[in-house]
C-alpha cells in the first residue's frame, strides 16, 4: 500500500462563499458534488464541505482524506495492522473509499480512483 497524496477537509458554513478562496488559493476549479445531503467540492489538496450540522460533525472526526492506488489492498492492509475498518470500502463519484480507525484512534478515509 502507498499513500499517493492527502487531500485536507474544511467544514465550511457557506461552500458558494468558500470556493472562490479556495480556487484561487489552489490555482485551480472547484469539482463539485454532493454525497449524503453534504456539498462537496473537492479544489487542489482541498475538500470543502457544508451541510447539515449532524453530517458535519460526522464528517469533522476524519482527519484527512488520503489517496491510494487501490483502496482493497488498503482495507487488508490496514486491518492486518490492527486498525478498525468503519466503513467500505464503497463507491464514490470517483472511485472507492473507506473509513478505518488506526490503533491509536485517529480515523481517516482512504480514497482511489477507481470505478
Amino acid at each position: 500500500m502507498e499513500i499517493l497524496g492527502t487531500t485536507l477537509r474544511v467544514c465550511v458554513d457557506d461552500i458558494e462563499t468558500a470556493i472562490p478562496f479556495y480556487e484561487r488559493l489552489a490555482g485551480g476549479r472547484a469539482l463539485r458534488f454532493e454525497r449524503g445531503g453534504v456539498q462537496v467540492a473537492a479544489v487542489g489538496c482541498f475538500l470543502l464541505m457544508s451541510g447539515p450540522p449532524a453530517e458535519l460533525d460526522v464528517l469533522r472526526k476524519v482527519a484527512a482524506t488520503l489517496a491510494v492506488e487501490d483502496v482493497e489492498e488498503t482495507r487488508r492492509v490496514l486491518a492486518e495492522m490492527g486498525a478498525d475498518i468503519l466503513a467500505g470500502p464503497l463507491p464514490t463519484p470517483v472511485g472507492r473509499n473507506l473509513i478505518a480507525r488506526h490503533p491509536d484512534g485517529a480515523v481517516y478515509e482512504y480514497a482511489d480512483r477507481r470505478s
